[in-house]
């Protein structure tokens, strides 16, 4: 008998979820993942939309730690600005629409 074991077996809960009861910023980011690793890249964009900007950000730091890119202060902060507005705009979204 094979054992097959999946990636959500492994996730972290939340616990702000758990001792508050409120989803909190980063909710959904490892189900995101998770998707994103099964190829469901729209369900992912709707789990947590600020997965692909956030995969962005990272590979953008990657590369700039390795070759100095022209601009990269600015490139950041407009990346970081708009991680901010995304991740905040769905936690507030996700407020909203549990609080109904």
């Amino acid at each position: 008998m094979a054992v097959f074991l999946k990636i959500e077996d492994y996730m972290l809960p939340c616990l702000n979820k758990k001792m508050f009861g409120v989803d909190c910023m980063g909710c959904g980011i490892q189900r995101a993942f998770a998707l994103l690793f099964q190829g469901e890249f729209i369900a992912a964009f709707k789990m947590y939309p600020a997965i692909y900007t956030l995969i962005i950000f990272a590979l953008f730091i990657f590369f700039n730690s390795f070759m100095k890119i022209r601009h990269a202060n600015k490139i950041i902060v407009s990346l970081v600005i708009i991680n901010v507005i995304l991740i905040a705009g769905n936690f507030i979204l996700k407020l909203t629409t549990n609080q109904l």
